[in-house]
């Protein structure tokens, strides 16, 4: 186990500056066996729950976690599956925390991961931590059922691991209430200090920090728009195979809100600006997270 409380302390007034690596798809659902994970599935969503109004072209999904009452307030599609972009950054640090005590060196890669989405980062954990094995060893860990790593032939594509929104819930459920205490904080400590750029360029206040209030403390991801933005920021596995969506650009909203977990995963049509995929998920978000 990592003991992490000395790194908090050195954590605090680090200034930093985010990139991302790199989906839809679906998988039936029924007769699905309960997880292995610790983490309990969660209780169905109401069956009268307000409208929310989808962009025309845009394939979404969607799940709020109501954590003071247990309960599922607002879903759409949970399980279908998209490529990760940066959400999986919290599986890769979580994974290389609870195997390794973490260093002076080790933070200075974590910080930036975690609060800038830094891709140089990401990809140095994912070549300590074999690639392909955190995202088994994740899986089996908090009992995550939509997940896989990166197709075959592209191993060192972190950002091509498929994910579901019902399967992010989960990976915050856990980081919330199972993970040992230290990985907890210092996690959250980062997401709470999210940068409003990434240290590629491209402008990180999309979805949730434009579309509700503080507290909140959140992991966004994008994928697909070029490796520089048009408008740079001015702040500084199964047997089924997923569809990654490839082609189409990704933009993701995921976090913990007061006693929520959001989590909003959007694909857009071929040739959608990052202007207007940011514009379509925040109106999202606004709507999904008022449930």
């Amino acid at each position: 186990m990592v003991r992490l409380r000395a790194v908090l302390a050195g954590v605090v007034g680090l200034g930093l500056v985010c990139g991302c690596g790199d989906g839809g798809g679906t998988r039936s659902v029924s007769g699905s066996p309960e997880p292995t994970g610790s983490v309990p599935r969660a209780s169905a969503a109401p069956s009268k729950a307000p409208v929310v109004r989808v962009p025309a072209g845009v394939r979404a999904s969607y799940e709020v976690f109501d954590r003071g009452s247990g309960r599922v307030v607002a879903a759409r599609a949970t399980r279908r599956t998209f490529r990760s972009a940066s959400v999986v950054k919290i599986l890769i640090a979580l994974d290389y925390m609870d195997r390794h005590e973490v260093s002076d060196a080790d933070r200075r890669l974590l910080v930036p991961m975690l609060r800038s989405s830094d891709d140089g980062a990401a990809t140095e954990f994912w070549r300590r931590g074999g690639r392909a094995r955190i995202i088994e060893r994740m899986v089996r860990k908090v009992g995550l059922e939509d997940t896989a790593p990166p197709p075959a032939e592209k191993p060192g594509f972190w950002g091509y691991t498929a994910l579901s929104a019902r399967d992010v819930v989960r990976m915050y459920r856990y980081l919330l209430d199972e993970a040992p205490e230290g990985q907890r904080e210092f996690v959250l400590a980062q997401l709470r200090r999210s940068t409003p750029c990434g240290t590629d360029g491209f402008d990180q206040t999309f979805g949730i920090p434009r579309a509700v209030k503080r507290p909140w403390a959140v992991k966004q991801g994008w994928s697909g728009f070029g490796e520089t933005p048009a408008e740079p920021c001015s702040v500084r596995p199964a047997a089924w195979r997923p569809d990654l969506g490839l082609g189409r650009p990704v933009l993701h909203t995921t976090g913990v809100v007061g006693d929520k977990i959001v989590v909003v995963l959007t694909l857009h049509p071929a040739g959608t600006s990052f202007r207007t995929a940011a514009a379509r998920i925040t109106s999202l978000t606004r709507q999904v997270a008022r449930v």
